[in-house]
């Protein structure tokens, strides 16, 4: 495996970094990066890719459908987590989605290290490159066979969710504010596309004793 070295000085100490090269990184390397990193980090052709640091909006909006969703499987027997949780698409590609999703809690794609699967995977477009979840992402998880992918962008200020056709992905509806975003795989499932979007608290209640 070619290698490149990086030499990093911190006072009198010296850091002795040896790692792949761009383009030539593989699972066990890239399990081993991602394990040890406090950042999220997915593998696409050889190369690592590091997805920006989430910011508090975007942390709300993942709350808001994380637990929507965790409320509704926990009725239904299946299974729902958020970032950071690494997915295998297929051999050499991994990606972090915001939210996956099992239809059944014991689905056999679950495991600790990571996804070998989802049934449902949500992504929060960022600014620094939104063609990563409205391009790349999209065909990454329909060839996956993940079938349905929920977009929520910020940028439009719009959710839009594909669902899976043979091997593409058609839009079952784009939603802007004011209006209600709604699921094929989960008819139960529907969230105001302004409350998701501001990441609305009020909606979940906690009683005190």
């Amino acid at each position: 495996m070619t290698t490149e070295i990086q030499t990093i000085d911190a006072g009198s100490l010296t850091l002795l970094e040896i790692v792949p090269r761009q383009g030539e990184w593989n699972e066990r390397d890239y399990l081993w990066a991602s394990s040890i990193s406090n950042r999220l980090v997915e593998l696409v052709d050889g190369h690592l890719e590091i997805v920006p640091m989430p910011t508090q909006h975007h942390q709300a909006i993942i709350r808001f459908l994380f637990f929507r969703l965790y409320m509704l499987m926990g009725t239904v027997g299946g299974e729902v987590v958020f970032a950071p949780l690494r997915l295998r698409l297929w051999n050499g590609r991994f990606r972090e989605p915001d939210i996956l999703l099992l239809l059944a809690a014991d689905d056999p794609r679950s495991a600790n290290e990571f996804w070998h699967g989802a049934d449902l995977v949500v992504e929060v477009v960022s600014p620094d490159k939104p063609e990563r979840d409205t391009v790349e992402k999209v065909a990454d998880y329909a060839q996956a066979g993940i079938p349905e992918y929920w977009i929520v962008n910020p940028l439009t200020q719009t959710i839009t969710v594909l669902q899976l056709e043979a091997d593409d992905y058609v839009v079952h509806g784009e939603w802007g504010r004011g209006e209600i975003a709604t699921s094929v795989l989960l008819p139960n499932f529907a969230v105001n596309v302004s409350d998701a979007l501001d990441g609305r608290r009020d909606s979940f209640h906690i009683t005190a004793q």
